[in-house]
């Protein structure tokens, strides 16, 4: 008797990414080999034993610390033959007392000192020797920098306070049903011609947010950056946050205050290079230029002006994944917003790269390195704060970057859809509005691989600095100065506000995680942002925010302000909005009409600039429908030329029936758009 031949199926290995996208699956080799070197370095750098959060501690070592019976001060500095401390304690000179002795087998120096040997306030460096040199240095984790309004120095300060600020807010769960983000900076954010302050700003504009309706406050340049027109992304000290704005305490009550709102906290992190400067940064900390940095040509990024990190050195994954931890424990931060991305993927730094097919992220030009440090650093986040928040801003389309770790991604909750402000950009400068696609805005901004979620935005502070321009400018330019009163206001300023309602509402209605703004653009600020610089004679008048214009009714900008919190608020209201299904019901591009739901929603824009419809049919599902938000209500500047009281009942139609549809026909004026709710 024969017996039947069985046979085994062979267990699928592949990661999830890679099941879900048969695209990956000439790269699943690639894909895993990533994986497996988180894997092999998160077991190198635990053992096994601890945790990522117990390997990231290195802001409890290192540093100078105020300890039970004492000072005591650490750094890291292989490269160095002696090191002193020196401050307006001992008068800037070495003194035997103040010198670190280096801790046998390690490459640690170390520090100790009575109690009554440094007081709060006081000022501080580093005086570094090795072979061939020495140099005054500011500690690498030190957490307090501040700068001398006369000599223009910067030293690193005592920090001691004898009332450590108490958080009223012990825990906080940021709400991303949606995440509604207000990008800020703090020391722009005043009218005044001066350097805001983290107490202006909790007290003056902190209340706006709130009554806006975001849920989620982005603040920039928070690390300690030599150069102010930098905008806070050469970073100099990593662990301090900037005295310019005020003081930790100070920071530390606006979040506090923040979460008392129900506004979640997100910083700017910036990782993927520092400052050059030797006697402020990182540059050559003890004479070693590469102790931080990569060696030869990939030392320097060829379009910042900076320096690149070595992602390879578990010292510099130590300090990089320690200052994680230290802005989430110490400053109750709600997660990153990661700056520079994908100059961090590639050996290119994406300058000069197409990206033009999944062979472009798998081709060797990635730095292995650097994805794994990013994979760690989401690990480790979530690891210490489960609801914690990343972004990732990336530009390339690296697949798997929004995904789940054990998925085969690199751990990100969100990507910054950086396609759809480029895309605005170009339909503006280089088409006719009479040639705007419906199809093609439809598209573009819901194109997204449907595993990741996406930070989507009309305009962030890239587009708001010198050199760039706002949408408001692009669409209204001069005319802003001079046709803005209402009553006075010309064709362009009637087209610019209709289409900037427009280019908003359809972005932050498409989203499917997030909907980000930058601070004032909401309003439609007039100026750009120009730091002050030798080329504007150092001046503060465009580093500021003018609340005094949107605060004014006699004004155009409050219509645009009074429509985003219309908008905002709407979207809110909508419980786990951008997990709702975005549905096309009808798109037109001769007539350039758009029309898709969302739950019980229905967006409806006409973008012709010219042509207003009568009775312009969809087919939805039988109901009534009430108008919920139109863009041409006079309220918003509009023309008014709807009845928005009147609820919209569909037409009964016998072959429409079996399906529960009917037709709803709208009168869509020109250049406008309007938001209808199914009543129930």
């Amino acid at each position: 008797m024969k017996c039947a031949k069985t046979t085994t199926r062979k267990k699928d290995t592949r990661l999830k990414i890679v099941k879900d996208d048969p695209w990956l699956e000439p790269f699943n080799d690639a894909i895993q080999g990533r994986h497996d070197h988180v894997v092999h370095k998160l077991e190198e750098l635990t053992g096994g034993k601890t945790t990522l959060s117990d390997f990231a501690e290195g802001h409890h070592y290192f540093g100078l610390h105020k300890a039970t019976r004492g000072w005591v001060f650490r750094e890291s500095a292989p490269n160095a033959t002696a090191i002193y401390l020196i401050g307006d304690f001992n008068k800037w000179q070495e003194v035997e007392k103040y010198q670190l002795k280096r801790i046998p087998g390690t490459n640690n120096w170390e520090l100790k000192l009575p109690s009554q040997a440094l007081r709060h306030g006081q000022l501080y460096k580093m005086k570094v020797y090795w072979e061939g040199g020495c140099g005054e240095r500011i500690p690498a984790w030190c957490t307090r920098v501040v700068q001398d309004e006369q000599t223009k120095i910067f030293s690193a300060q005592v920090w001691n306070p004898e009332t450590p600020y108490v958080f009223k807010k012990k825990s906080f769960r940021p709400k991303r049903n949606p995440l509604l983000i207000y990008e800020c900076h703090i020391g722009m954010s005043q009218d005044a011609e001066k350097v805001g302050t983290y107490n202006e700003f909790r007290e003056l504009v902190l209340p706006r947010i709130a009554e806006e309706g975001y849920n989620c406050l982005q603040i920039m340049a928070l690390q300690e950056h030599p150069y102010y027109g930098s905008f806070g992304y050469h970073v100099s000290s990593f662990f301090a946050a900037s005295s310019r704005f005020g003081t930790p305490e100070e920071l530390k009550q606006l979040i506090d205050e923040a979460h008392s709102m129900g506004i979640a906290v997100i910083m700017d992190l910036v990782q993927s290079h520092a400052v050059k400067n030797e006697v402020e940064g990182l540059g050559n900390l003890c004479g070693d230029p590469c102790q931080f940095f990569y060696t030869g040509g990939r030392r320097e990024h060829p379009a910042w002006d900076s320096l690149c990190f070595d992602y390879g050195k578990n010292e510099v994954i130590h300090f990089l994944l320690s200052n994680c931890k230290y802005w989430l424990e110490e400053f109750h931060l709600d997660g990153f917003r990661f700056d520079g991305v994908t100059s961090m993927l590639y050996y290119s730094h994406g300058l000069g790269e197409a990206f033009g097919g999944y062979g472009d992220y798998f081709n060797g030009h990635q730095d292995d390195n650097a994805i794994c440090y990013l994979t760690l650093a989401n690990l480790l986040i979530h690891e210490v704060n489960p609801y914690a928040i990343t972004i990732a801003e990336e530009v390339s389309g690296m697949p798997g970057l929004a995904s789940p770790f054990k998925n085969g991604g690199y751990g990100f909750d969100y990507r910054m859809a950086m396609n759809v402000p480029d895309y605005w950009i170009k339909t503006i400068k280089e088409l006719r509005d009479e040639d705007w696609k419906p199809s093609s805005i439809f598209w573009e901004l819901t194109n997204r691989r449907a595993d990741e979620r996406n930070i989507s935005y009309a305009e962030s502070h890239d587009q708001a600095l010198v050199g760039d321009k706002t949408l408001i400018f692009r669409l209204i330019d001069a005319d802003m100065y001079w046709h803005f009163r209402k009553g006075d206001e010309n064709g362009t300023v009637h087209r610019g506000i209709a289409l900037h309602k427009m280019i908003r509402l359809v972005t932050a209605s498409t989203i499917n995680g997030g909907y980000l703004n930058f601070m004032g653009n909401e309003f439609g600020h007039p100026e750009w942002i120009d730091f002050p610089r030798e080329g504007n004679g150092w001046s503060y008048k465009y580093a500021r925010r003018q609340w005094n214009l949107v605060d004014n009714k006699d004004l155009c900008y409050h219509y645009l302000g009074d429509f985003d919190r219309a908008m905002i608020h709407l979207i809110k209201g909508v419980k786990d909005f951008q997990k709702t299904p975005v549905q096309e019901i009808w798109h037109n591009d001769g007539d350039q009409i758009l029309a898709y739901s969302r739950g019980n929603l229905i967006f409806v824009f006409n973008f012709n600039p010219t042509k207003s419809f009568t009775g312009y049919g969809f087919m939805v599902p039988e109901a009534a429908y009430e108008v919920v938000l139109n863009t041409d209500a006079k309220e918003f500047g509009g023309n008014g030329l709807s009845d928005d009281t009147i609820t919209h009942f569909t037409n009964f139609d016998p072959l429409l029936k079996p399906d529960g549809k009917g037709w709803l026909q709208l009168y869509l004026p020109a250049r406008s758009a309007v938001v209808l709710r199914r009543k129930d």
